[in-house]
């Protein structure tokens, strides 16, 4: 605990609950819970791996009750995860090559205009009609979205979840329902992955992390049990703020 600020533990246990709410229901979690940390006082490598680590088990009891609840689309799901992995790789090694930057430019262009597609079409997501796209063109979206999702997660990062619920919602004509359980999966695979890594190095600490996690945990249970009830009309506002947030990022990340 001797790394964190007074009073460090007070800022992260409520962000991470919000965190795990957010992620849960649209992804986007790491943009409240990174900061957090942060202000609490760790050092940026053990902020992401206390988040990695939170994040990871939070996800776990999303996606659980979500295959239990049959919200995945499991074909598509683990075609997406598998390759992710391996455009995460890549996207990992062309970042010691190249700076991310020029995305960050894109994405303030981008995230705009996305979410006043949002906002205005009011079909999007709303009704689950995957069952009107070929079992084909569901597996080659899923290959090449897992591929281009993984590698902007490891070459960049910020919004991965959001931008796979919106893949699946646009070009798969799912609800936002299961675009929202099709990504968890993903997001659990690239999630445990990355966590070995950090734990591995050292950069978790465990007297942080798993208090963290149990907050991140409730969180995800949370959000989870409102998708299941409340569904895609409870789902698409958290999204569009979840899209607002990552433009906040990205817009300060550029200027500051």
């Amino acid at each position: 605990m001797e790394m964190l600020q007074p009073y460090g533990m007070v800022i992260i246990l409520p962000a991470i609950f919000l965190a795990g709410l957010i992620d849960s229901m649209a992804g986007g979690g790491g943009l409240i819970s990174i900061p957090a940390y942060l202000a609490a006082g760790l050092p940026p490598h053990f902020a992401l791996g206390n988040n990695k680590f939170s994040s990871a088990n939070g996800t776990i009891f999303t996606t659980i009750r979500y295959f239990r609840n049959n919200l995945i689309d499991t074909k598509v799901a683990l075609f997406s995860a598998f390759f992710a992995l391996i455009g995460s790789f890549f996207g990992t090694k062309t970042v010691l090559y190249l700076a991310p930057d020029f995305l960050n430019i894109l994405l303030i262009i981008a995230l705009p205009v996305i979410a006043i597609i949002l906002i205005t079409n009011n079909k999007l997501g709303k009704i689950n009609n995957s069952h009107t796209v070929s079992l084909k063109k569901k597996l080659i979206t899923a290959v090449i979205a897992g591929l281009g999702i993984g590698f902007y997660d490891g070459f960049f990062g910020p919004g991965t979840g959001a931008f796979l619920i919106l893949i699946y919602t646009s070009v798969l004509s799912y609800d936002f329902v299961v675009a929202n359980a099709n990504a968890k999966v993903v997001n659990l695979a690239s999630n445990l992955a990355t966590v070995v890594t950090f734990i591995a190095s050292g950069k978790v600490n465990y007297e942080i992390a798993i208090p963290a996690a149990i907050c991140g945990i409730l969180g995800n249970l949370t959000g989870s049990y409102l998708v299941v009830k409340k569904g895609n009309s409870f789902i698409k506002p958290v999204f569009i703020f979840v899209l607002i947030l990552l433009l906040i990022k990205v817009v300060w990340d550029q200027f500051k």
